[in-house]
């Protein structure tokens, strides 16, 4: 029998298209292919395709213009083809995905049904193993919006999330870790943090994300120090080698359908406490802490708006942390401006290098909170004495062995660089005298992304003139920061259509 006959009817050549569709698998197919005809295939089919031990479910996209592919090709988007990880011009196999049993649930509680840990475990498995399309995810998050997940259903997600990834687990008895949910732009506090706390002996494993809809993400800023996209091995020999590390949470299976939920759920704009319980305290399960102190910024541009809201969040994190196994403490903070001058990847990095470096013009708001955040963190794991944190956070960052191990870090993560500096700034100032009395936090962070942020790392804004600070006129509010003049305009473009971002008040 020849190899043309053990070829599969349903057997097409692969082709990289080289499309961005983000973290979507997308699979394109001409409309009069034989196997989109026999098989039924249209637009937005959920396809199963085979390479050899390996299978991934992607969306189908129909072609008409013959010239794009072959009649016996099919095309993979960026994504599709980084999971499938087929042989250019190999051969794979499409077929009808099996059914969604799960829908089943996400259906129930669509119509208000409560779900228990076997139904959330078989949505979650399902979204983790990719057979969810965008629409199905869109419908389980809109279920689950508001406060449609009770405790035990919030428990239940957390769980489901933690067992579909990878789970690390450390020597050490307490292995510590943070969170901040605020919305902010800058807050920086993780890269000074982490430092702190592993020059003292202790265990943190810093898993961190990248932007979505924000100017910078943790890992974005960390990034222009130093390399984040190490795989779970190398961060095990990081931590190992120093106690810490800041890495990026998507280059290691921890919590992987928290990242699925989170490219829906963002576009949506859809606040669900529940799923951001689970988001936060799954990841901080999967790294293999026990120990997390949480940080609520509170004010009216930020994600928690209310006292209120920031207690009945902190509960909850710390109910369902102490059912999976977390020892929770909750920071509630002032989340009224943003945190440090810098917004956008490399301008957060200077402010936090200033800091490390106990430099003079360092913003002292970022170190603050930084060094409010290591204080609970130290005392809380018993490694210091309730009400000597902060005293020993703030020694070991003036006496230099913060920063010594913040190097050595960055050096086991791949080497230490200096941050870029953009090509084009424009000074934008006051109009006229007086007190700086609100900063607009979403606006301002719109502007840096504007600017190019955070794809364009070195771009973003600097905010001079924090709340409380009078301004005479013609003194710089802001500076505006771009790789290139035309974003450069763009940006200034935005902001001159807008009313104020930086809001001035009389000046007493």
């Amino acid at each position: 029998m020849t190899d043309s006959h053990r070829i599969s009817p349903n057997a097409l050549r692969v082709r990289r298209m080289g499309i961005d569709t983000y973290q979507e698998p997308v699979v394109y197919m001409r409309a009069d292919c034989h196997i989109c005809k026999s098989e039924g295939f249209e637009a937005q089919s959920r396809i199963t395709i085979r390479n050899r031990d390996r299978s991934i479910i992607a969306t189908l996209n129909v072609v008409h213009d013959q010239q794009l592919l072959e009649l016996d090709e099919t095309g993979l988007s960026e994504a599709a083809w980084r999971l499938l990880r087929p042989d250019a011009g190999g051969r794979v196999v499409l077929s009808h995905p099996a059914p969604l049993e799960s829908l089943s649930h996400v259906r129930a509680k669509v119509y208000g049904q409560r779900l228990g840990d076997i139904e959330m475990a078989a949505i979650v498995g399902d979204i983790a193993a990719g057979r969810y399309a965008d629409i199905h995810l869109s419908a389980f998050i809109t279920a689950c919006a508001g406060s449609r997940l009770d405790p035990a259903e919030t428990t239940a997600l957390t769980r489901a999330m933690i067992d579909v990834g990878d789970r690390l687990s450390w020597p050490e008895p307490i292995v510590v870790d943070k969170h901040c949910v605020g919305g902010l732009p800058g807050n920086r506090t993780t890269l000074v943090v982490v430092p702190i706390v592993a020059a003292l002996s202790l265990t943190m494993p810093k898993t961190s994300s990248r932007a979505i809809t924000s100017p910078a993400g943790t890992a974005d800023t960390m990034e222009t120090l130093a390399p984040v996209n190490l795989d779970i091995a190398a961060m095990r020999k990081v931590v190992e080698r120093e106690g810490g590390c800041i890495v990026w949470g998507g280059s290691v299976q921890l919590s992987p359908a928290d990242d699925v939920l989170i490219r829906v759920e963002r576009p949506l704009d859809l606040d669900s406490e529940g799923q951001l319980v689970a988001s936060v305290l799954s990841k901080k399960a999967a790294a293999g802490s026990n120990h997390v102190v949480i940080d609520i910024r509170v004010g009216p541009t930020a994600k928690v708006r209310s006292d209120v809201a920031a207690k009945t969040l902190g509960q909850r994190l710390i109910d369902v942390g102490r059912e999976v196994g977390l020892n929770v403490r909750v920071v509630v903070t002032d989340g009224s401006q943003p945190v440090g001058r810098g917004v956008g990847p490399a301008l957060e990095a200077r402010d936090v290098l200033a800091v490390l470096r106990g430099e003079k013009t360092a913003p002292q708001d970022l170190r603050v909170r930084a060094l409010r955040l290591a204080a609970a963190i130290l005392e809380m794991s018993g490694k210091v004495s309730p009400g000597n944190g902060l005293d020993e956070a703030a020694a070991v960052l003036d006496d230099g062995r913060a920063w010594k191990k913040f190097q050595a870090i960055c050096d086991a993560q791949g080497g230490m660089r200096e941050p870029r500096v953009a090509a084009y700034t424009h000074v934008v100032t006051a109009p006229r005298a007086g007190r700086v009395v609100s900063i607009d936090n979403r606006r301002l962070a719109r502007l840096a992304k504007l600017a190019g942020a955070p794809k364009a790392t070195a771009a973003g804004l600097e905010l001079h003139t924090p709340l409380g600070t009078q301004v005479a006129a013609g003194q710089p509010v802001l500076t505006v920061h771009a790789d290139a003049p035309g974003e450069l305009a763009y940006a200034l473009q935005y902001l001159e259509s807008q009313k104020p971002i930086v809001t001035l008040g009389d000046n007493r």
